[in-house]
């Protein structure tokens, strides 16, 4: 019988347990996938603490995977059993060794990006796409920010947004990390645990700031963030590494200077399948061109997800992390 890793209760990286699972059949629309890599996120610790609300207990984690279709159910046109294939989209179920998915929710894999590359960069590298291309849509010759440069998204972000034209400063928090990002296209590493990265910013824009700061830390650079922006400039929420921001007074929106705040999500940047579509295939393009490396730094087997949750939340990741069945 085929294996996943299942939550049973909410709670730290001991809650995930590698069990036995019915072999999955696929019903209409759905196809059949074996995964040859599953992708590491932090929305996976998300749902695991109870942050993200799944749909019950039990379940299983996680939003990405690349593989095989091993079979379709009825009425499915999008792929076939034998295709190669990857995803990155909701409903949550890809720390299995087979899973059913919808078949609409699958992009056909190019013969020449890897599974292991494709299980480590749709996610993260879809996210970079709509970020930088269609929340806000980065310009030639503009200054942007980008937090946790040295991620698996600042990585790829950095990279982007070099390709768009644009001067990208970073936050990491090592000097190891900042040589990483520096490395993948990060024009200016801010190391955080010892730069206040406000003042830098300040010093590198002479004052006028930025028209839009990435922030996928949440609660820790919240304010600083908005601190960064010129007027009517965006801050880009899209993750909370550490922790959810609390409330709090939208009037500081309109004094620091009419900013503007979003909360982007790539479920819905992909809801639809032609959206879907141009952003792979726009990330397959760059990937395939060499404009963006993708780097798979840490490998795990499936069953030992739990150590990959505990280096993740450490902060001792760089790049991509991927599961292997």
């Amino acid at each position: 019988m085929p294996h996943a890793i299942r939550i049973y209760e909410h709670g730290g990286p001991e809650v995930l347990r590698w069990e036995e699972v019915p072999t999955p059949v696929p019903g209409p629309g759905e196809a059949l996938v074996r995964h040859a890599a599953v992708g590491l996120n932090y929305i996976d610790v998300y749902f695991r603490t109870g942050l993200y609300k799944p749909p019950g207990l039990p379940f299983v984690l996680g939003m990405e995977g690349a593989g095989t279709v091993d079979a379709v159910g009825p009425s499915v046109t999008e792929v076939a059993p034998g295709d190669r294939v990857a995803y990155a989209s909701a409903p949550i179920g890809a720390y299995a060794q087979l899973r059913c998915i919808k078949a609409d929710r699958l992009v056909k894999l190019p013969d020449d990006i890897s599974f292991e590359t494709a299980g480590a960069m749709m996610l993260q590298g879809m996210t970079a796409e709509y970020l930088l291309r269609r929340t806000y849509p980065v310009q030639p010759g503009q200054t942007i920010l980008v937090h946790a440069a040295a991620g698996g998204v600042g990585l790829i972000m950095c990279q982007w947004a070099k390709h768009l034209g644009a001067t990208v400063i970073g936050t990491v928090g090592s000097d190891e990390k900042a040589e990483l990002a520096r490395a993948h296209g990060c024009d200016i590493p801010i190391v955080y645990t010892r730069e206040d990265f406000v003042a830098r910013v300040k010093d590198i824009t002479e004052g006028r700031m930025l028209p839009v700061v990435y922030d996928s830390v949440g609660r820790d650079t919240f304010m600083k963030s908005m601190d960064c922006l010129a007027p009517r400039g965006m801050l880009v929420m899209f993750g909370n590494a550490s922790g959810a921001v609390p409330p709090f007074d939208i009037g500081l929106l309109a004094a620091k200077g009419s900013l503007y705040l979003t909360r982007p999500t790539l479920v819905t940047y992909t809801a639809k399948r032609e959206d879907l579509l141009a952003s792979a295939g726009a990330l397959f393009e760059l990937v395939r061109s060499g404009a963006i490396k993708i780097e798979v730094n840490q490998r795990y087997p499936l069953a030992d997800a739990a150590e990959a949750h505990r280096a993740l939340e450490a902060r001792r990741t760089t790049g991509s992390t991927i599961l292997i069945p």
